[in-house]
């Protein structure tokens, strides 16, 4: 019943409490030390408890106990131990395991000083008891993974420490372990397959930093094994790593080796790594791809020596080389069970494993480049000889092969396309065939992807063979592409579709517009009311408005030609965006009012997107486009003024009104201000933020072109920040903070956008009032918020400001502004409490001001160094030598000698 239920967990939520006591509770582990030797409890939850206090009390008290309390949980481990000898029962998995890390953390503590034999008194109570070699096991991995666990982070101390703990075990109890494994091998090999897989798994662990040697034994019963029970896939998951540890293990002897010139200990050791290569390759060709992945690594480390030893012994690692790519090429190779239209976490691991095969062919490729290209044309051609008879998954990996040899072969793939057909390489022949063959038309989407994946990888190929464009193009246009049944095969062939227009666009006039005709209809806005299901995403449609819009402006037709396709291309988005704005105005539910403003604000994002097509050397204007893209801003600014679905019509609006900037030059200005008041409009924090950089934009771009606009909307858009950054917020609002930090951030990097593009008249022609709130707000944000990004941009514009008006030219007041306020926000800042020296982004910061005394001492001069000297540095309580010594660095001529003198300054003025 829910009484129960309630009880119990009310019960539970006490133990727990009681036992979180016991750890902090000065002899809170002598009980639970006393419930595990005397085995008073039988509640898992309870004896794992007990383990986890210990554990704690190892952890982080152990140097307060005294010899005798030490030696009390040395003895309560062992009688524990001894104990599981003569349980019918074992314990559970989750308890075993942590009994394991308590054991390891006792050996870390104490094998060095108090118990060097820790392993021989486990041993000797162990034996070879089932439960004793289960436990024994856990331990071992438990000490290999305080020793060496890669995905732990260790002090510097710490990893001092397992170093000696490990040359210590490799001095002391190394070679007994090893005994112990290769005995507890030959005990349960036949009998007990769980037992012998842990046996092998610690073996791989402890193989990469023990003597190669001490374990030859070993894998000699490890391959007996391995023919034994080739069937037991969870034995050679393990047996698999094993092997992969040692023969990398040996790998890197070997490399040492050789550097040292031990040649003759380096050729026993390549002799131990070849004794284990045919295992190698057995494993990795295994129909269980994590057998096979697992070996990998040793087959990549192995293809190294090979090439290393290929002008010498060509014929032997022939055949080798062979065999490694077989294995690669049927590996590569889906199975019936791979699921394309709802990839899981199977597909997942499959992806990355084949991730790992391509490494193993491009370091084939290194061995020998013309062998991989042998084999991969052999099968490519053999393949596509007879597709429609052959299997999808090997005729996608025939494919595949192909596509991999691009980034496989040492010479960049453009060298190997030829005009000359008589020069043509195996990769331009190959090329040749997958585009005549007719294999495009295969009825699985992972040959058709593959298809078109190659065809765009290997573009150059058409450059020089353009002949075969027309048969690719109408791949890409019907329905073994942007008209397939797969939603999966239309949307990647968008994106791979505008890849191949673009890098060929030389070659394309003579079908651009039989292409803009072709694709028409997949340029259609889907309006939300008619249920139509379009055969592209918005998101896919944006790749074909930029074919469109690369496929017209690099065209060799006329400026008027150009004008009239993309007068084509984007009124019916014009039409189409006033009907939907209408029914916007017009619509009552919210759903509905979303689906508009989405439909709006894609219609604003396609005509965004063709303009991507144009450069620096087809610009709109020579393209004669530029009142398309004038008519464009004229149909969309109106949005602005809706106030239905603000956010989401404001965001397209904007982010087109960015593109026009960059497009249309000065043409854009006039619609500027306009725009601007709109968004001005019942503004939040994020607007603001995403409206800012529209007007850095302009400022940057147009500079003084924009000064009459600025001064006219410099004091709308401040009055608009501030009234959102003064708004009250939730004191635990996280989110909102946020947003006005982000905020201050943006306003005051339009600051210094303006003082940085020469229009600080904008701020000085303001009125007097407004100026000093400008001026006040700048100081406030160098010294009160505790946002280093934002005060390192204060101090930024404060110099820019002394750097423009420090001199007579300045605004009234100016001068006394700086002495009052500019120069004590220099000063404030860092001698804060809460101020970092150490921290760099401080260091930074301090930098960032030196520009702005500097500037003050130039222009002010002596008159400067008098105030600092007598009256404002004293006011702090600076001491008169720091005071003098202050003033003399300022007056080096070396920048350096002041700027490595203020970090000492501010740490001895610090009150």
């Amino acid at each position: 019943s829910d009484d129960n239920s309630i009880i119990k967990i009310s019960i539970n939520q006490r133990a727990l409490a009681y036992f979180e006591q016991l750890k902090i509770s000065q002899d809170g582990w002598q009980v639970c030390a006393k419930a595990l030797a005397q085995r008073i409890y039988s509640d898992d939850h309870i004896k794992f408890f007990c383990f986890q206090v210990l554990e704690h009390q190892i952890k982080f008290k152990y140097s307060e106990l005294t010899e005798v309390q030490q030696q009390l949980i040395r003895e309560t481990l062992i009688t524990w131990l001894q104990a599981q000898m003569l349980n019918p029962q074992p314990e559970k998995t989750f308890i075993r395991n942590k009994a394991a890390q308590v054991f390891a953390l006792l050996f870390v503590t104490e094998y060095l000083t108090k118990w060097p034999k820790f392993f021989f008194d486990i041993l000797s109570v162990v034996d070879l008891n089932p439960q004793g070699v289960d436990l024994y096991l856990r331990i071992l991995m438990a000490v290999d993974a305080e020793l060496v666990d890669r995905d732990v982070v260790h002090t510097s101390e710490e990893a001092r420490r397992n170093t000696l703990l490990k040359d210590t075990m490799r001095e002391q109890c190394i070679p007994s372990l090893v005994e112990s494994w290769y005995q507890i091998l030959q005990t349960y090999q036949y009998t007990n397959a769980e037992l012998t897989c842990q046996c092998l798994e610690v073996v791989g662990a402890y193989v990469s930093w023990i003597d190669l040697s001490l374990i030859t034994n070993m894998l000699e019963a490890g391959m007996m094994l391995f023919f034994l029970q080739e069937d037991d896939v969870d034995f050679l998951a393990r047996f698999s790593k094993l092997v992969n540890g040692m023969g990398q293990a040996l790998i890197t002897s070997w490399t040492k080796l050789v550097k040292s010139c031990d040649m003759k200990s380096a050729q026993d050791t390549l002799q131990a790594i070849e004794a284990k290569v045919a295992l190698m390759l057995q494993l990795l060709i295994h129909e269980d791809d994590d057998i096979s992945s697992n070996i990998i690594g040793f087959c990549y480390d192995y293809l190294h020596i090979l090439k290393q030893y290929w002008n010498r012994l060509v014929f032997i690692i022939f055949s080798l080389l062979q065999a490694i790519m077989l294995a690669v090429m049927k590996k590569l190779t889906y199975d019936e069970e791979y699921n394309f239209e709802n990839e899981g976490e199977d597909e997942a691991m499959f992806v990355e494993y084949r991730k790992q095969l391509k490494l193993l062919l491009d370091r084939l490729a290194q061995v020998s480049p013309e062998l991989l290209l042998a084999s991969v044309r052999r099968v490519f051609n053999t393949t596509l000889q007879n597709w429609q008879a052959t299997r999808f998954m090997e005729v996608e990996v025939a494919i595949r092969l192909l596509y991999m040899l691009a980034e496989a072969l040492p010479v960049s793939h453009g060298a190997h396309f030829s005009g000359d057909v008589s020069k043509a390489s195996a990769l331009q022949d190959m090329m040749r065939t997958l585009v005549t063959s007719g294999v495009s038309a295969y009825q699985h989407t992972s040959v058709t992807l593959e298809f078109f994946e190659t065809v765009v990888r290997y573009e150059k190929f058409f450059t020089v063979e353009p002949q075969y464009i027309p048969n690719v193009l109408m791949a890409f246009l019907d329905h073994r592409g942007l008209r397939h049944t797969s939603p999966k095969v239309r949307s990647r062939t968008a994106y791979l579709f505008s890849r191949f227009v673009k890098s060929l666009n030389k070659q394309m006039n003579p079908f651009i517009e039989d292409v803009l005709n072709r694709i028409q209809d997949l340029l259609e806005l889907s309006p939300p009311e008619n249920g139509y299901q379009a055969l592209l995403s918005s998101d896919d449609q944006l790749f074909i408005y930029e074919t469109a819009g690369v496929l017209i402006v690099n065209s060799e037709y006329s400026g008027e030609r150009k004008q009239v396709l993309m007068r084509n291309l984007l009124t019916p988005l014009m039409e189409k965006f006033k009907v939907l704005l209408e029914k916007l105005m017009m619509a009552q539910d919210d759903d509905r009012q979303m689906a508009l403003a989405d439909c709006l604000n894609h219609a604003v994002g396609f005509a965004s997107r063709t303009s991507k097509a144009f450069s620096n050397k087809q610009t709109v204007k020579q393209c004669g486009c530029s009142e398309v893209y004038l008519d464009c801003l004229q149909t969309f600014l109106p949005a602005l003024s809706c106030p239905l679905q603000k956010e989401v019509i404001r965001s397209g609006v904007r982010t087109f009104l960015h593109r026009m900037i960059i497009c249309l030059e000065e043409e854009v200005l006039p619609f500027i201000p306009s725009a601007s008041e709109h968004m001005l409009k019942d503004c939040e924090a994020k607007d603001l933020q995403e409206f800012i950089p529209l007007i850095n934009q302009i400022t940057a771009k147009f500079k003084t072109h924009v000064s009459p606009f600025l001064q006219q909307m410099f004091m709308p858009l401040l009055h608009a920040i501030f009234e959102v950054l003064l708004r009250p917020a939730e004191e635990n609002d996280q989110s909102a903070a946020l947003e006005k930090q982000m905020l201050r951030r943006s306003y005051f990097a339009f600051l210094q956008t303006v003082t940085g593009s020469g229009m600080s008249e904008v701020i000085a022609n303001q009125d007097a009032e407004n100026v000093e709130r400008v001026l006040f707000t700048i100081i406030q944000g160098a010294v009160d918020y505790p946002d280093p990004i934002a005060q390192k941009t204060c101090f930024i514009i404060l110099s820019k400001l002394v750097e423009l008006w420090g001199g007579k030219d300045g605004p009234v007041g100016f001068a006394d502004f700086v002495y009052k306020h500019i120069v004590p926000a220099c000063f404030l800042a860092p001698l804060k409490q809460t101020f970092d020296l150490a921290d760099a982004q401080t260091v930074t910061f301090v930098s960032s001001k030196i520009v702005v005394w500097y500037l003050f001492f130039f222009f002010q001069g002596p008159e400067c160094i008098h105030y600092l000297q007598q009256e404002y540095l004293p006011s702090l309580q600076v001491a008169p030598d720091i005071i003098r010594e202050f003033c003399q660095a300022l007056q080096q001529p070396d920048a350096k000698v002041f700027k490595n003198y203020l970090k000492v300054f501010f740490q001895r003025a610090k009150p």
